[in-house]
């Protein structure tokens, strides 16, 4: 009595294993990241062309690299000078340092700001599209199970739908 129990106990695992191996068998399973098809599309690479050649964003980024400069040069002025310098001229040198650093800190910071509102404003126009176009995607493709890109630790590259997503992207925004 109990062997049969075991019996069809183990039938039962089986069948039971072999459906769920044919359920993933059927199964199609892709990955994408989203955000790079969308910042890899032609309408996104132009937006930031666009903003990169700005004037206000070419000030800006002048200002950063000009300040940068600024404190090489005062870094190797102390270098080479700060031994014939008193303790008054160093520490007035220091300052200017310290001066020039927080220029280029507020630069830096100001472009990153500027960056990141470009690209929620990307993501804002782009996002419903990018979602239009990686639904078709995924429904040409007859894929059941779709993963962000990001969650997955190995994906071969026949399974990544990103540059599909980012093409299709490409002709809906046209």
């Amino acid at each position: 009595m109990r062997n049969l129990k075991v019996l069809c106990l183990v039938l039962v695992a089986t069948m039971a294993a072999s459906f769920s191996v044919a359920s993933v068998a059927e199964s199609k399973i892709a990955v994408v990241d989203v955000a790079q098809a969308i910042f890899g599309s032609n309408a996104a690479q132009e937006r930031i062309k666009q903003a990169q050649t700005n004037a206000d964003f070419v000030a800006l980024k002048a200002k950063f690299e000009s300040s940068v400069a600024d404190y090489q040069s005062l870094g190797k002025e102390a270098e080479t000078k700060r031994l014939t310098w008193s303790q008054e001229q160093a520490q007035s040198h220091q300052k200017k340092m310290e001066y020039v650093k927080a220029d280029a800190e507020l630069a830096r910071q100001k472009i990153q700001a500027e960056q990141k509102q470009l690209e929620q404003q990307i993501m804002q126009e782009l996002g419903p599209k990018a979602q239009e176009a990686l639904t078709a995607v995924v429904k040409e493709e007859g894929v059941t199970i779709l993963l962000r890109a990001d969650a997955v630790l190995i994906a071969g590259q026949e399974s990544n739908l990103t540059a599909k997503v980012a093409d299709r992207l490409n002709k809906m925004t046209k």
